[in-house]
Formats: structure tokens, sequence, C-alpha cells
């Protein structure tokens, strides 16, 4: 199954609902960076979010950066998406290899976390002078409640987030989705209580994956009993939009003495994407003409 995005609202409108199957974006990270299982999950969990999330903005050109930066051994991530299914991300750390948390569950917790805390950043650039930004002080490190925290202090919007990430014996990625149901600021008491009751019988949304249901199966057993109206579906992908021109860019923005320095020590260089991972070789005669441009 292509990964995928349904959006909607529920309750007549008294909910804004979002899923996602993500397995395909999340093994594409996996690969390029070679991450260890549990940074497997934790990117995963986040550049799920960060695909929904993305969504919500209105914009063609708007960005949302999601970042976590904690005292775990992992020490955090970053996710950029846009508001058409595109989502990118790396682990600062990628192998961190850690016992499995007290419910016998990969510990990003303990990752991205561990004893000291930390904190998420959602950085959301919608070609205003100044990005939006909010941060909020890490809860679990599981990122699913840091995110229903985060909504709910920053953004005044009372959400529920579930992330999961599913591993292979072989260490590629099994299952990756989620959901985001948000309450309106007019939803009625009785509809808060029937998503909460709902939210407490709910299976995980690895399990639901493994039992084959689809993003509208998730929010369907999340909303049940409350009418579901679909606005659309959304094709979600990793994509990078690295190139050699914006590294050429890059090269020339540090200066012209980093770049002289460069060319004196007479070696070709190699520079690698944060995001993808892929790698982009200059020859010393490729340094002479930045700097020519650098000029």
């Amino acid at each position: 199954m292509k990964d995928y995005m349904v959006r909607g609202t529920a309750a007549n409108a008294q909910l804004r609902v979002f899923a996602a199957t993500t397995r395909e974006t999340v093994e594409m990270a996996r690969g390029a960076h070679n991450t260890s299982p549990v940074m497997t999950a934790a990117l995963g969990r986040l550049l799920t979010a960060g695909a929904m999330m993305g969504s919500m903005m209105k914009g063609e050109e708007d960005i949302l950066t999601l970042q976590i930066r904690g005292e775990g051994p992992g020490k955090g991530l970053t996710v950029t998406a846009d508001s058409r299914g595109n989502v990118k991300g790396y682990a600062l750390v990628p192998q961190v290899i850690l016992p499995a948390n007290d419910k016998g569950k990969l510990d990003v917790g303990g990752a991205l976390m561990g004893e000291a805390g930390g904190v998420l950043s959602v950085i959301k650039d919608l070609g205003m002078k100044e990005p939006y930004a909010g941060q909020t002080a890490l809860q679990t490190g599981e990122i699913a409640e840091d995110l229903t925290y985060y909504f709910a202090a920053s953004e005044q919007t009372p959400s529920s987030v579930g992330l999961g990430v599913l591993m292979e014996k072989n260490n590629t990625v099994k299952q990756a989705g989620g959901f985001i149901v948000q309450l309106m600021p007019f939803a009625e008491d009785a509809v808060i209580e029937k998503l909460e009751q709902n939210l407490q019988r709910i299976k995980s949304v690895t399990t639901m994956l493994e039992e084959g249901l689809t993003p509208e199966g998730i929010l369907e057993s999340v909303l049940e009993g409350m009418d579901i109206e679909w606005t659309d579906t959304l094709p979600v992908q990793f994509h990078c939009g690295c190139s050699v021109e914006r590294v050429e860019k890059a090269l020339v923005s540090i200066g012209k003495k980093e770049l002289t320095d460069m060319i004196e020590e007479g070696k070709s260089i190699e520079v690698k994407c944060h995001f993808c991972s892929r790698a982009y070789g200059f020859a010393v005669k490729d340094l002479e003409n930045l700097l020519e441009r650098a000029k």
C-alpha cells in the first residue's frame, strides 16, 4: 500500500481528523540514515506527525519544521514538511542501542529525553517576515504525548495524537502510521466524552495497521459512533529537494576565505545533505569556479 493520508471532520464538524500510513516514507528515511531500530521508531513517528501537521497549513510554499532536542543519547530529531504530504527528516545520532522499556517496546523516550528532559519546537514558515514558533517541554519523549501536550499548551487546540512504528526482525520497517484528532472550540461535552471513551478502548496504531486497517479504518475505530465526513486524500512521501545548485549556493555563502582554504588544500571535497544523506562531490576546479562566483 502506497503511503497516504486522509483528512476529514466528524460529529458535525466538531472534530477535525487526520490519519496516515507511512511505511515507505519511514523505510526510506531509515535507509538514507542507517538508523538503529529505536531511532527509526523515533524519526518515523515524527515524520508521520510532520506529514499530517504540514497538511494543516494553507499555502503552497508554507513549511513546517518539528524539532526535538533532548538529553538522551539520541540528542534529537529534525523533520520538515510542506502542505502537500512531502516530508523529510534526520536524527542527530542515528545509531542508538537501548534495552526495551518496561512495556517491552522500543524506548524512544529514553533515547530522546534520557533522565533530564528536552524541548519540542514547532516552527511554521508561512511566508511572513517572521516564522511562527511554539515551544513546549517534552513530557515523555514518546512523541505522540509530547505533540498532544504541545497542541493544548501552545495552540490551545485540545488534540489526541497516536503514532506508531513497528520493526521487522531484520530491522526494516514493517508498519508506520498515525492519527490526529482535534476538538473544535464549539465541541459539545457529549462528543468529548464519547471520544475519550473511544480512545481508552482502541488498540495501538501499529496493532491496527497489523490488522490491516487503512487510515480510514483507523479513524473509523477512533471515531466509532460519530459521523465522519472525508474531505480529501493526499499522497505522503519522503522527499528532499536538495540539488547541486543548492549545495553550490551553500558553499558560496560560506565566504571567500573558507573557499580559498579548501582550494589551497588541493583536495576534492564531499558535501552530504543532512536530510537525505545524498553526497555531492566538488573537485578543486569546481571550488575555483565557486570562488569566482563568491567574488
